[in-house]
């Protein structure tokens, strides 16, 4: 589903005015992102930490623009967002990490019944739009076998709860001493990356780092 999102918008695009994720307005069709917008754009990257340990790289705070554009990405299905977001956030990572850190990269899966509602994993999109600017290797790593209860509707405390059991991996052979990196759209207590990166590990893999576009603790 995800190659066919990318597939429409490659072919519609020029059929419809470029807009800046952020602000909305309509932008060159060369561009990503508005001027005004990417002067504003944090030139930082917020280092995190998943439940568990594994290292975060952060792009953006989850506030103000930033979380209104990432609410139409993910719930008005606003997909064409995706390369605006992949470029800040693989600038953000290779401020934080070495070209050679991670041998391929996997993102969070969502449930095949949430998928079908949504009709794309926004996280899918944004590992494949990093692996393909950096030249790496995309990987479905893992995949989600149970349908548990949205993380942003419970308490911190029932949080690493939730997750468990929640994941696992594919193909063991396919992570096999890799160094994988994980992304997410958004990091709030790490559990969620925690229980991906420790399913990954204990499978075989090598190392797991993570980034995430958004964080919400800045």
């Amino acid at each position: 589903m995800n190659r066919l999102i990318f597939f429409l918008h490659k072919r519609l695009a020029p059929l419809f005015p470029n807009r800046c994720p952020f602000c909305t307005k309509v932008i060159y069709r060369e561009q990503t992102i508005c001027d005004s917008c990417a002067i504003r754009v944090p030139q930082y990257t917020v280092r995190r930490f998943a439940a568990g340990g594994a290292p975060c790289a952060a792009a953006l705070p989850y506030k103000d623009e930033y979380a209104e554009a990432v609410k139409r990405f993910k719930f008005k299905r606003y997909a064409f967002y995706a390369p605006a977001f992949v470029e800040v956030m693989t600038e953000a990572a290779v401020r934080v990490y070495s070209p050679d850190a991670y041998d391929c990269v996997c993102c969070v899966p969502m449930h095949p019944k949430d998928l079908k509602d949504r009709g794309f994993n926004q996280s899918e999109l944004l590992a494949r739009g990093f692996a393909e600017r950096l030249g790496l290797t995309y990987v479905e790593a893992i995949e989600k076998i149970k349908r548990n209860k949205k993380q942003h509707t419970l308490k911190r405390s029932e949080r690493a709860g939730n997750v468990r059991g929640v994941y696992r991996v594919i193909d063991k052979n396919a992570i096999k001493n890799k160094r994988i990196l994980l992304i997410d759209d958004i990091i709030t207590t790490g559990n969620t990356l925690g229980e991906c990166a420790s399913v990954l590990k204990r499978h075989g893999c090598r190392s797991v780092s993570c980034a995430v576009l958004c964080t919400t603790l800045v």
